[in-house]
């Protein structure tokens, strides 16, 4: 059996990770795995399939950024991609994020109505059923339930520096997202599987696969004194934060608002800082860029007494999991998916925005002390999110697909 999938990214960033773990597990399995990417491929099991050149992302950002056409442009690509297909005949396509410049939907949809093949479709973020936007919980917007227009949006990813077209990109992605009919839809937390059941996509089944990691590599260390010294740090009671990039919805400025009212002997060590992040901050934060070392974030996650995750929307952050997989309580808003990987005796939910709260839920963790935490940590995390149970849901969809045990027609 052949699988595709159809990814920006092969075993790099959340996403490519993710493609990349379901194709060994395919492989494991004895299928074949395919994978394209148009950027960012590193070392892969699967058979890699490049999308377009680099010029082809940079003109379908430009395209984006002018006419607010994301995801229209990139047609000799798609085209080149669809013949490679063909040339595959996969058993079952596999969609990730369509958006990120590098695919035409058009060209792709109109393929996969003519292809008939059974299609799975991965939802990480909530753009498929927007006229423009990734998320929209940060700016309360619920135009998406009936047709997007004047976007608050518009200077956000996928940034539209002249013209606003979400009305015509939400009338267009419906039309063409609903014209498949052997398709599943596989939101990556039960918050987003909410919101499918209320956009245009409804008509299509949802099946909930939560993400999973590495819970051989994300494990409890004691050697992390390294690290300590290296930052300075000493014996305080450690808050830490984790994220691929800190832009506003991630919460970052709750960090410098919580470091004005900690008690002596906290510090707040943030990790994912670009450089000029890193020269804000005040000088009683320990701010770390982007790390590539797994070791590091290991002994990280670690050596923290809690970690915060004051992200404002999110769909089901993997922080969230490598924390408890490393035995470190969580501590995060009650905001979209973030909330569904804590339970009362690994963290603490607190309402959305509100630092004081934020500040007793620390208090409240410190006070029990991390070991409190630790085993319900690890224990929930190698039970619920061990990568290879949640990517073996993956391998039980295709073959009910294969087998047609999954009914796809609308």
């Amino acid at each position: 059996m052949k699988i595709l999938q159809i990814s920006i990214e092969v075993n790099s960033g959340s996403v490519g990770r993710i493609a990349e773990q379901i194709g060994q597990t395919m492989i494991e399995s004895g299928w074949q795995s395919y994978i394209t990417y148009a950027r960012n491929n590193l070392p892969s099991t699967s058979k890699v399939i490049r999308i377009g050149s680099s010029k082809d992302v940079y003109l379908h950002v430009l395209e984006t950024r002018i006419f607010d056409n994301h995801a229209f442009g990139s047609v000799q690509a798609t085209n080149s991609l669809l013949k490679k297909i063909d040339e595959i005949n996969p058993d079952i396509i596999h969609l990730h994020h369509l958006h990120g410049y590098f695919i035409n939907i058009e060209i792709l949809f109109n393929y996969l109505a003519k292809n008939d093949k059974p299609i799975v479709w991965t939802f990480h973020d909530c753009w498929s059923f927007t006229g423009h936007c990734a998320y929209f919980e940060y700016v309360n917007c619920n135009k998406w339930i009936d047709g997007c227009y004047d976007c608050e949006q518009k200077r956000e990813y996928p940034k539209s520096l002249l013209f606003d077209r979400s009305k015509k990109n939400y009338i267009e992605k419906k039309a063409l997202f609903n014209s498949v009919k052997n398709m599943i839809i596989v939101p990556v937390s039960y918050w987003l599987g909410a919101l499918v059941k209320e956009s245009f996509l409804k008509k299509y089944p949802v099946q909930v696969i939560q993400n999973g990691i590495d819970i051989d590599t994300f494990v409890p260390r004691l050697d992390y004194q390294n690290i300590k010294d290296r930052y300075k740090i000493g014996d305080a009671f450690i808050i830490l934060g984790v994220a691929s990039t800190w832009e506003p919805r991630k919460g970052l400025k709750y960090f410098i608002e919580l470091n004005k009212l900690l008690p002596k002997g906290c510090v707040i060590v943030i990790v994912g800082l670009t450089k000029s992040q890193q020269k804000g901050l005040p000088s009683s934060i320990v701010g770390i860029q982007r790390t590539e070392s797994v070791a590091d974030l290991v002994g990280l996650y670690s050596m923290a007494d809690v970690f915060v995750n004051p992200t404002l929307e999110d769909t089901f952050p993997t922080t969230n999991l490598e924390s408890l997989a490393c035995g470190t309580p969580v501590i995060t808003f009650q905001t979209g998916g973030s909330v569904e990987s804590v339970s009362e005796d690994t963290g603490i939910i607190v309402p959305k925005g509100d630092t004081q709260m934020l500040l007793n839920a620390i208090e409240e963790v410190r006070n029990n002390t991390k070991s409190f935490y630790t085993h319900n940590c690890r224990t929930r995390a190698v039970k619920l999110y061990n990568k290879k149970l949640k990517f073996q849901e993956y391998i039980d969809l295709y073959k009910k697909l294969i087998d047609k045990k999954v009914n796809l027609e609308e």
